[in-house]
């Protein structure tokens, strides 16, 4: 971020006071603020949040005009094409690419601490059966602070950095432990001669009649949905966790409030009300009902998985990610199930839909994701957790970013107050 070279003129009552204007690396200037509620008096009113900046940060890019996404600078579909999920953490972590000496090195360290405390699985037993997945991690993650006390002290710079190894280690064999947890099965412990995405999916479908071989191309599917879910600047969740870190709150609360935020349907839960729109359609041959039906501004039904909010051409995740749902569904078959034969219509009869063109509505990445998801086997309420499990590294990444700042503060927005003003109080009996 540059020195301030220009400047902005409030002018209220006659009044004007001008404030710098920044400039970033890449994206629209910026209006420096923090003086306003001292020099004015007033403050802005901006609900969502939209238009403020919240913080500075190197981590990650969007420019929504071009659907373009970059991690520290290297553009998306590179990193999920030729790069991997662990090799991306590193680089979100520690801002450059790793040498083989150092990616050896940092996927050691995770391997090593993908194991949790056996006292944790008591943790899993209190959750009634049909516990929602994401209901079970928000607790469990909490509670690692319970169980890792030397790595709670955000001011040890030693401690942070085990910490996030920790949580990117942990945090798929706490997804795939909730998920056999709801269906009656057996813990399947990790094993170091995995790679990362390969063993998550063996902790979740391997049971101890019989062995389980991952296959590579689902490996590799899962490993690009890991990839490009792993970090988008600062979303809601993300948002979350900088807003609890900033209190001083330990590395595994922070990340709890992430998943907290992550469960609501209208961030994390996408792919899945994508699914559950799938099943509603039902067949194929339903689709031009439907599409019927999304054009009809009168109708409230909307096709879920198609358009973003913040990319307005195209979703950069979403190329990627459908290679890797053609590569699936080629291996696994869509004859015998309805659900993605009617995903693979859907999206067919969208993109040739010229009103869905006029609307910039493209398949974005919780189509495609769920479509995936779907094929290798997971029931829609295990596609937010994996959501989770992708996106730790972004929240620990903004998170120690945060907390190194040293101009961090507690988080405090302010409000518009329209409540009653100051009043006497009355007692029950003249009331």
């Amino acid at each position: 971020m540059s020195e301030p070279t220009k400047t902005a003129t409030l002018t209220v009552d006659g009044q004007s006071y001008e404030f710098p204007v920044l400039s970033p690396s890449a994206g629209p200037d910026v209006i420096d603020i923090r003086k306003l509620y001292g020099t004015t008096g007033m403050f802005t009113y901006d609900p969502s949040f939209t238009s403020t900046a919240s913080c500075d940060s190197t981590i990650t890019y969007i420019d929504g005009e071009k659907g373009e996404l970059l991690h520290r600078g290297y553009p998306i579909d590179q990193l999920a094409s030729k790069s991997h999920y662990l090799e991306v953490c590193y680089l979100l972590l520690y801002g450059a690419l790793p040498d083989a000496a150092q990616l050896e090195d940092f996927e050691s360290r995770v391997t090593k601490h993908t194991m949790v405390h056996e006292q944790m699985h008591r943790f899993f037993t209190g959750f009634r059966r049909d516990a929602h997945p994401m209901a079970i991690m928000v607790g469990v993650v909490g509670a690692m602070s319970a169980f890792y006390h030397d790595s709670t002290d955000i001011n040890d710079p030693w401690q942070r950095e085990v910490a996030s190894i920790r949580l990117i280690a942990k945090m798929p064999t706490i997804a795939a432990m909730a998920y056999k947890y709801t269906i009656g099965q057996p813990f399947v412990y990790p094993r170091n001669d995995l790679d990362y995405a390969s063993n998550f999916l063996r902790m979740c479908f391997a049971v101890p009649a019989e062995d389980y071989q991952v296959n590579p191309i689902l490996a590799r599917a899962m490993d690009r949905i890991f990839t490009l879910h792993a970090d988008h600047e600062q979303n809601a969740s993300t948002s979350t966790v900088r807003l609890a870190s900033s209190s001083g709150a330990n590395p595994f609360a922070c990340i709890a409030a992430g998943i907290a935020c992550l469960w609501g349907p209208a961030h994390g839960g996408a792919n899945q009300a994508c699914l559950e729109m799938l099943k509603e359609i039902g067949t194929p041959d339903r689709i031009p009902e439907f599409i019927a039906r999304a054009k009809d501004k009168n109708d409230p039904f909307r096709l879920m998985g198609f358009g973003h909010r913040v990319y307005k051409n195209f979703d950069p995740r979403a190329t990627v990610m459908k290679e890797s749902a053609d590569e699936v569904l080629e291996l696994l078959g869509v004859e015998d199930n309805p659900i993605l034969a009617t995903a693979k219509e859907l999206e067919k009869q969208a993109l040739a839909d010229p009103y869905f063109a006029e609307k910039k509505l493209f398949p974005n990445v919780d189509f495609y994701s769920g479509v995936i998801l779907e094929a290798m086997g997971f029931p829609t309420s295990m596609f937010t957790p994996i959501f989770a499990l992708s996106r730790t590294v972004g929240w620990i990444s903004q998170w120690k970013e945060q907390i190194e700042d040293p101009g961090m503060r507690i988080g405090r927005p302010r409000q518009l107050y329209v409540g009653e003003t100051a009043r006497d109080y009355v007692d029950v009996e003249n009331r």
